[in-house]
């Protein structure tokens, strides 16, 4: 594996490359997916300590950050959008734009901060400082159905995708027939899939987790018969269909576990361990072995999509 600093963009298509952010410094664990069009389009920035990452990965695709038109935020989790402020300061031509109702957090992101210290205790300030407010006049908000043209043949349109989060959108690239779909539908274990072994588990974080709306969102996507779909954990998968018929499989799953986990009165750690060792049962039986690397990755996200399961049936 190569070391933080010799990475290079991972090209996915001649036009889409995708900057590994190194969140939590993990390596792909979140990324910054560019489109080059005649309007050079970022999506998803990851937290602030990623923004060193994108700004080398940005120059090794021969891009200066003068280049940048719009930043796009598909919701305003940190770990997404956290370093919006900070990687828009070097960029005087760009935009961000973001879901109505994301806008208020990234102009004032005190909420946005508490709620991510409750989740992330001591852990944040390492994780997440700082997280610079975004002046008003450099938002632009998209919402269902609306479209930007980024290049003659290049009309992106955003779509409502709650289920994840309520600010939440994702966006439709028609020259890949692709979605950049941030985390409505799920986790992509990069660390597994190109081992040839599928893992897509739906991320049910709190504190707006909605398992009906995000089983809405699956059956859009799936409806739409898209060629790839570009994940905020991260990558692009070939194969749609598959990858959305397993994550509502998992949702099913989850949701069984926090039914029981709730009804016997376990807490969030309790929880965790549950999805943990079905998740594991399963990596198991595809001959997976216990020491694999993956499994730092599926501790952290077994956790906060615990946290949420339990936050939504306590509503």
């Amino acid at each position: 594996m190569n070391s933080v600093a010799e990475k290079q963009p991972i090209r996915l298509s001649n036009r889409i490359h995708l900057i590994d952010g190194f969140d939590l410094g993990l390596p792909e664990r979140t990324g910054t997916y560019v489109i080059s069009e005649r309007e050079l389009t970022l999506v998803d920035t990851g937290p602030s300590s990623s923004i060193k990452h994108v700004k080398k990965g940005l120059n090794d695709l021969g891009f200066s950050l003068e280049d940048v038109k719009y930043i796009i935020v598909t919701h305003v989790h940190l770990d997404h959008s956290g370093g919006a402020g900070l990687l828009l300061q070097d960029c005087p031509n760009a935009k961000v734009i973001v879901h109505p109702k994301g806008a208020r957090h990234l102009s004032d992101p005190s909420r946005l901060i508490a709620g991510a210290k409750m989740v992330y205790g001591e852990q944040f300030d390492q994780l997440f400082e700082p997280i610079l407010a975004i002046p008003e006049d450099r938002l632009l908000i998209m919402t269902e159905g609306d479209q930007l043209e980024i290049g003659t043949t290049c009309q992106l349109e955003f779509w409502d995708t709650p289920g994840h989060a309520n600010h939440h959108f994702s966006i439709y690239d028609p020259v890949s027939n692709g979605l950049f779909a941030g985390d409505t539908v799920g986790i992509r274990y990069d660390q597994l899939v190109r081992e040839g072994i599928d893992l897509y588990l739906p991320s049910t974080s709190p504190n707006q987790f909605n398992p009906e709306k995000m089983h809405q969102a699956i059956e859009r996507m799936t409806k739409a018969n898209l060629d790839a779909i570009y994940y905020g954990h991260f990558g692009k998968t070939n194969q749609p269909e598959k990858a959305l018929r397993q994550v509502t499989e998992w949702l099913k799953i989850f949701v069984e576990e926090g039914n029981a986990a709730f009804a016997s009165k376990q807490n969030a750690d309790q929880l965790a361990k549950r999805l943990f060792e079905r998740v594991r049962q399963y990596l198991k039986s595809q001959k997976v072995l216990d020491d694999h690397e993956v499994y730092a990755y599926i501790q952290v996200d077994m956790q906060v999509s615990a946290m949420g399961i339990l936050h939504a049936l306590s509503k």
